[in-house]
């Protein structure tokens, strides 16, 4: 009888083809910078550079209101010098750009966090050396070879130092001088 279970079927090398090739970080900056150079950037709003912020956080009850106004005068229109369709496709625009600065958004708090875990594991493994290296440096055989390398990361280490305590603060002049002169 045939074996029919996924595992006889599965082709390792179909499957190593549908994994995605991991980046370097030096892959990654020239992917984001030439993906950077790519991205239209559409001409300022005509307005003083103050009032731009306001105008990015309009009603969408009341833009709609005012593209429906576009669309029913010609006069509007060309007041405005924009048609109603213009008006509605750069709305779709801002709407599909808010949907693609909130995936890269995503994707840097995911590298962030890859960091955070490379960094964590960097910080563990210098640890565990400072450990062992100790242990070793208890036989005379390693001790020479160490000693420098273990009083260099006993200096370095942040963890298992207690903090100095500040020192006492002085007594203020003005009591000192109060009490000798009662003492007069």
């Amino acid at each position: 009888m045939a074996n029919t279970s996924s595992e006889s079927t599965r082709n390792p090398a179909l499957e190593a083809d549908t994994q995605p090739a991991m980046l370097s970080p030096d892959d990654v900056v020239r992917e984001l910078r030439a993906l950077r150079e790519r991205i239209p950037m559409p001409e300022p709003a005509l307005s003083p550079a103050g009032a731009r912020r306001r105008l990015s956080h309009v009603n969408a009850d009341f833009v709609n209101a005012s593209v429906s106004a576009v669309g029913v005068s010609e006069a509007v229109q060309k007041g405005l010098g924009r048609t109603d369709e213009e008006l509605r496709q750069e709305i779709d625009a801002a709407g599909r750009w808010a949907t693609a600065i909130d995936e890269m958004r995503k994707l840097l708090q995911s590298a962030e966090a890859a960091n955070l875990v490379r960094k964590q594991r960097i910080g563990l493994a210098a640890l565990q050396t400072y450990k062992i290296c100790q242990q070793l440096a208890r036989d005379e055989s390693h001790q020479p070879r160490l000693a420098v390398h273990i009083a260099e990361m006993k200096r370095l280490n942040r963890f298992g130092r207690s903090r100095r305590k500040p020192a006492p603060e002085p007594e203020p002049e003005t009591e000192t001088k109060t009490k000798t002169q009662e003492g007069k």
